[in-house]
Protein backbone atom coordinates (compact mmCIF):
# COMPACT_ATOMS: atom_id res chain seq x y z
CA UNK A 1 0.00 0.00 0.00
CA UNK A 2 2.74 2.47 0.96
CA UNK A 3 4.66 1.67 -2.22
CA UNK A 4 1.63 2.30 -4.42
CA UNK A 5 0.93 5.57 -2.60
CA UNK A 6 4.52 6.61 -3.23
CA UNK A 7 4.14 5.98 -6.95
CA UNK A 8 0.88 7.97 -6.98
CA UNK A 9 2.76 10.79 -5.25
CA UNK A 10 5.40 10.75 -7.99
CA UNK A 11 2.65 11.09 -10.61
CA UNK A 12 1.40 14.16 -8.74
CA UNK A 13 4.88 15.69 -8.28
CA UNK A 14 5.47 15.36 -12.04
CA UNK A 15 3.00 18.20 -12.63
CA UNK A 16 4.78 20.68 -10.35
CA UNK A 17 7.15 23.40 -11.58
CA UNK A 18 10.78 22.30 -11.45
CA UNK A 19 11.83 24.86 -8.77
CA UNK A 20 9.16 23.47 -6.46
CA UNK A 21 10.27 19.88 -7.13
CA UNK A 22 13.83 20.87 -6.32
CA UNK A 23 12.71 22.68 -3.14
CA UNK A 24 10.91 19.53 -1.99
CA UNK A 25 14.06 17.56 -2.76
CA UNK A 26 16.14 19.99 -0.72
CA UNK A 27 13.91 19.50 2.33
CA UNK A 28 13.81 15.73 1.82
CA UNK A 29 17.59 15.55 1.45
CA UNK A 30 18.22 17.50 4.63
CA UNK A 31 15.75 15.26 6.45
CA UNK A 32 17.43 12.07 5.22
CA UNK A 33 20.81 13.50 6.20
CA UNK A 34 19.48 14.14 9.69
CA UNK A 35 17.75 10.77 10.20
CA UNK A 36 19.81 8.22 8.24
CA UNK A 37 22.79 7.94 10.59
CA UNK A 38 24.29 4.81 9.02
CA UNK A 39 24.12 6.17 5.50
CA UNK A 40 25.44 9.53 6.69
CA UNK A 41 28.44 7.66 8.11
CA UNK A 42 29.01 5.95 4.74
CA UNK A 43 28.91 9.25 2.83
CA UNK A 44 31.13 11.03 5.36
CA UNK A 45 33.66 8.18 5.23
CA UNK A 46 33.74 8.23 1.43
CA UNK A 47 34.26 12.00 1.38
CA UNK A 48 36.99 11.82 4.03
CA UNK A 49 38.88 9.07 2.19
CA UNK A 50 38.66 10.76 -1.20
CA UNK A 51 39.14 14.39 -0.17
CA UNK A 52 41.38 14.32 2.92
CA UNK A 53 42.93 17.64 1.90
CA UNK A 54 39.64 19.52 2.32
CA UNK A 55 38.83 21.33 5.57
CA UNK A 56 36.32 19.60 7.83
CA UNK A 57 33.66 22.26 7.13
CA UNK A 58 33.99 21.71 3.38
CA UNK A 59 33.72 17.93 3.85
CA UNK A 60 30.54 18.38 5.90
CA UNK A 61 29.15 20.59 3.14
CA UNK A 62 29.81 17.89 0.56
CA UNK A 63 28.05 15.32 2.74
CA UNK A 64 24.95 17.51 3.03
CA UNK A 65 25.08 18.36 -0.67
CA UNK A 66 25.24 14.66 -1.55
CA UNK A 67 22.00 13.95 0.32
CA UNK A 68 20.26 17.01 -1.15
CA UNK A 69 21.22 16.18 -4.74
CA UNK A 70 20.35 12.51 -4.21
CA UNK A 71 16.85 13.43 -2.99
CA UNK A 72 16.32 16.03 -5.73
CA UNK A 73 17.32 13.54 -8.41
CA UNK A 74 14.98 10.93 -6.95
CA UNK A 75 12.02 13.33 -7.10
CA UNK A 76 13.06 14.37 -10.62
CA UNK A 77 12.23 10.84 -11.70
CA UNK A 78 8.60 11.94 -11.27
CA UNK A 79 8.68 14.13 -14.36
CA UNK A 80 11.27 12.02 -16.17
CA UNK A 81 8.96 8.99 -16.03
CA UNK A 82 5.51 10.59 -15.84
CA UNK A 83 5.79 14.16 -17.11
CA UNK A 84 4.66 15.49 -20.45
CA UNK A 85 7.14 14.43 -23.16
CA UNK A 86 7.65 18.00 -24.36
CA UNK A 87 8.38 19.15 -20.81
CA UNK A 88 10.88 16.32 -20.35
CA UNK A 89 12.65 17.29 -23.57
CA UNK A 90 12.82 20.95 -22.55
CA UNK A 91 14.60 20.05 -19.29
CA UNK A 92 17.22 17.75 -20.81
CA UNK A 93 20.07 19.16 -22.89
CA UNK A 94 22.65 17.03 -24.69
CA UNK A 95 25.94 18.84 -25.29
CA UNK A 96 29.52 18.10 -26.28
CA UNK A 97 30.74 15.55 -28.81
CA UNK A 98 27.23 14.57 -29.92
CA UNK A 99 28.58 13.32 -33.26
CA UNK A 100 30.08 10.36 -31.39
CA UNK A 101 26.55 8.96 -31.11
CA UNK A 102 25.96 9.16 -34.87
CA UNK A 103 28.69 6.67 -35.79
CA UNK A 104 26.78 3.43 -36.24
CA UNK A 105 29.31 1.02 -34.81
CA UNK A 106 29.48 -0.76 -31.44
CA UNK A 107 29.52 1.80 -28.66
CA UNK A 108 29.96 1.50 -24.88
CA UNK A 109 28.79 4.62 -23.06
CA UNK A 110 30.71 5.00 -19.80
CA UNK A 111 28.02 6.52 -17.54
CA UNK A 112 29.36 7.03 -14.00
CA UNK A 113 27.07 7.08 -11.00
CA UNK A 114 26.23 10.74 -10.82
CA UNK A 115 22.78 11.50 -9.44
CA UNK A 116 21.56 12.36 -12.95
CA UNK A 117 22.20 8.89 -14.38
CA UNK A 118 18.50 8.28 -15.17
CA UNK A 119 18.19 11.75 -16.70
CA UNK A 120 21.13 10.96 -18.99
CA UNK A 121 19.51 7.69 -20.08
CA UNK A 122 16.17 9.42 -20.68
CA UNK A 123 17.79 12.19 -22.74
CA UNK A 124 19.63 9.72 -24.96
CA UNK A 125 16.64 7.45 -25.53
CA UNK A 126 14.24 10.35 -26.14
CA UNK A 127 16.41 12.65 -28.26
CA UNK A 128 18.63 10.27 -30.24
CA UNK A 129 17.11 8.45 -33.19
CA UNK A 130 18.32 5.51 -35.22
CA UNK A 131 20.03 3.59 -32.42
CA UNK A 132 18.97 1.06 -29.83
CA UNK A 133 20.22 1.72 -26.30
CA UNK A 134 20.81 -1.09 -23.85
CA UNK A 135 21.79 -1.22 -20.20
CA UNK A 136 22.16 -3.66 -17.32
CA UNK A 137 19.91 -3.66 -14.27
CA UNK A 138 19.57 -5.43 -10.94
CA UNK A 139 16.16 -6.65 -9.81
CA UNK A 140 14.59 -4.80 -6.87
CA UNK A 141 13.25 -6.77 -3.94
CA UNK A 142 9.90 -4.97 -4.18
CA UNK A 143 8.12 -6.22 -7.32
CA UNK A 144 6.03 -3.06 -7.69
CA UNK A 145 9.09 -0.79 -7.47
CA UNK A 146 10.89 -3.05 -9.94
CA UNK A 147 8.09 -2.72 -12.50
CA UNK A 148 7.88 1.03 -11.97
CA UNK A 149 11.59 1.58 -12.53
CA UNK A 150 11.71 -0.63 -15.62
CA UNK A 151 8.67 1.10 -17.12
CA UNK A 152 10.31 4.49 -16.55
CA UNK A 153 13.54 3.43 -18.22
CA UNK A 154 11.67 1.95 -21.19
CA UNK A 155 9.53 5.06 -21.69
CA UNK A 156 11.27 6.48 -24.77
CA UNK A 157 13.03 5.14 -27.82
CA UNK A 158 14.12 1.61 -28.59
CA UNK A 159 15.68 0.08 -25.51
CA UNK A 160 16.85 -3.25 -24.21
CA UNK A 161 17.46 -3.90 -20.52
CA UNK A 162 19.57 -6.89 -19.51
CA UNK A 163 19.21 -8.38 -16.06
CA UNK A 164 22.66 -8.67 -14.46
CA UNK A 165 22.42 -12.43 -14.02
CA UNK A 166 21.84 -12.98 -17.75
CA UNK A 167 25.59 -12.91 -18.27
CA UNK A 168 27.81 -11.29 -20.87
CA UNK A 169 27.00 -13.29 -24.01
CA UNK A 170 23.73 -11.53 -24.85
CA UNK A 171 25.19 -8.11 -24.06
CA UNK A 172 28.20 -8.66 -26.32
CA UNK A 173 25.89 -9.88 -29.08
CA UNK A 174 23.82 -6.71 -28.79
CA UNK A 175 26.96 -4.58 -28.95
CA UNK A 176 28.15 -6.31 -32.11
CA UNK A 177 24.72 -5.67 -33.62
CA UNK A 178 25.35 -1.93 -33.19
CA UNK A 179 23.47 -1.25 -29.96
CA UNK A 180 24.88 1.35 -27.57
CA UNK A 181 25.52 -0.05 -24.09
CA UNK A 182 24.90 2.48 -21.28
CA UNK A 183 27.28 1.01 -18.72
CA UNK A 184 27.69 2.01 -15.06
CA UNK A 185 30.75 0.03 -13.92
CA UNK A 186 31.87 2.26 -11.01
CA UNK A 187 30.30 0.16 -8.25
CA UNK A 188 31.61 -2.36 -5.74
CA UNK A 189 30.27 -5.86 -6.47
CA UNK A 190 32.84 -7.60 -4.30
CA UNK A 191 36.43 -8.72 -4.83
CA UNK A 192 35.44 -11.82 -6.83
CA UNK A 193 34.41 -9.70 -9.83
CA UNK A 194 36.98 -6.94 -9.39
CA UNK A 195 40.62 -5.91 -9.26
CA UNK A 196 42.11 -3.55 -6.69
CA UNK A 197 43.34 -0.33 -8.28
CA UNK A 198 43.59 3.24 -6.93
CA UNK A 199 40.54 5.48 -6.68
CA UNK A 200 41.49 8.79 -5.11
CA UNK A 201 44.61 7.03 -3.87
CA UNK A 202 42.65 4.30 -2.06
CA UNK A 203 42.99 0.67 -3.28
CA UNK A 204 39.44 0.03 -4.49
CA UNK A 205 37.66 -3.06 -5.80
CA UNK A 206 36.95 -2.04 -9.40
CA UNK A 207 35.05 -3.88 -12.11
CA UNK A 208 36.87 -4.60 -15.38
CA UNK A 209 33.61 -4.75 -17.34
CA UNK A 210 34.21 -1.49 -19.23
CA UNK A 211 37.31 -2.74 -21.01
CA UNK A 212 35.95 -6.29 -21.24
CA UNK A 213 32.76 -5.30 -23.05
CA UNK A 214 34.64 -2.87 -25.27
CA UNK A 215 37.11 -5.58 -26.24
CA UNK A 216 34.56 -8.37 -26.78
CA UNK A 217 32.10 -6.08 -28.54
CA UNK A 218 34.81 -4.38 -30.63
CA UNK A 219 33.36 -1.12 -29.37
CA UNK A 220 34.53 2.44 -28.78
CA UNK A 221 34.19 3.86 -25.25
CA UNK A 222 32.46 7.24 -25.01
CA UNK A 223 31.94 8.87 -21.59
CA UNK A 224 28.54 10.38 -20.75
CA UNK A 225 28.56 12.72 -17.74
CA UNK A 226 25.20 14.08 -16.57
CA UNK A 227 25.06 17.24 -14.46
CA UNK A 228 22.03 18.54 -12.53
CA UNK A 229 21.32 22.19 -13.34
CA UNK A 230 18.68 24.73 -12.34
CA UNK A 231 16.96 24.11 -15.68
CA UNK A 232 17.04 20.30 -15.44
CA UNK A 233 20.06 18.32 -16.61
CA UNK A 234 22.98 18.76 -18.97
CA UNK A 235 24.14 15.52 -20.57
CA UNK A 236 27.72 15.92 -21.76
CA UNK A 237 29.04 13.56 -24.41
CA UNK A 238 32.84 13.43 -24.26
CA UNK A 239 35.17 12.30 -27.07
CA UNK A 240 35.81 8.58 -27.40
CA UNK A 241 38.80 7.32 -25.45
CA UNK A 242 41.81 6.53 -27.61
CA UNK A 243 43.91 3.40 -27.07
CA UNK A 244 41.24 1.90 -24.85
CA UNK A 245 40.96 -0.90 -24.05
CA UNK A 246 44.62 -1.78 -23.79
CA UNK A 247 46.25 -5.19 -23.36
CA UNK A 248 46.00 -5.16 -19.55
CA UNK A 249 42.53 -5.10 -17.92
CA UNK A 250 44.03 -4.03 -14.57
CA UNK A 251 45.66 -1.01 -16.18
CA UNK A 252 42.37 -0.26 -17.95
CA UNK A 253 40.51 -0.30 -14.61
CA UNK A 254 43.08 2.11 -13.16
CA UNK A 255 42.65 4.39 -16.19
CA UNK A 256 38.87 4.33 -15.75
CA UNK A 257 39.15 5.36 -12.10
CA UNK A 258 41.66 8.09 -12.88
CA UNK A 259 39.41 9.64 -15.52
CA UNK A 260 36.36 9.21 -13.32
CA UNK A 261 38.11 11.25 -10.63
CA UNK A 262 38.50 14.13 -13.07
CA UNK A 263 34.75 14.05 -13.79
CA UNK A 264 33.87 13.88 -10.09
CA UNK A 265 36.14 16.81 -9.23
CA UNK A 266 33.94 19.10 -11.34
CA UNK A 267 30.84 18.32 -9.20
CA UNK A 268 31.80 16.22 -6.16
CA UNK A 269 28.45 16.54 -4.36
CA UNK A 270 26.59 15.07 -7.35
CA UNK A 271 28.38 11.74 -7.20
CA UNK A 272 26.76 8.64 -5.69
CA UNK A 273 28.67 8.67 -2.40
CA UNK A 274 25.77 6.89 -0.67
CA UNK A 275 27.21 3.65 -2.07
CA UNK A 276 29.71 1.74 0.08
CA UNK A 277 32.43 2.06 -2.53
CA UNK A 278 35.17 0.84 -0.19
CA UNK A 279 33.34 -2.06 1.48
CA UNK A 280 35.76 -4.58 -0.10
CA UNK A 281 39.31 -4.21 1.16
CA UNK A 282 42.57 -5.82 0.09
CA UNK A 283 43.73 -8.70 2.32
CA UNK A 284 44.99 -7.45 5.66
CA UNK A 285 43.43 -3.98 5.48
CA UNK A 286 40.85 -2.92 8.10
CA UNK A 287 37.21 -2.24 7.13
CA UNK A 288 36.57 1.26 5.80
CA UNK A 289 33.22 1.72 7.53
Amino acid sequence: MLTQLGIYAMHAIARLPLPLVRALGFVLGRLIHLLAARRRHVVATNIRLCFPQLPAARQRGLVIGTFVHFAQAWLDRSWLWHGNAARVRSRLRIVGAVAELDVLQPLVLFAPHFVGLDAGWTALTQQTSGRTFSSIFTRQRNVLIDKWILAGRRRFGTTRLFERREGAKAIVGALRDGQALYLLPDMNFGPQESVFVPFYGVPTATLTSLSRFARLGRARVVPVVTRMTAQGYEVQILPAWSAFPGPDPVADAATMNQRLQAYIDTMPDQYYWVHRRFKSRPPGEPPAY
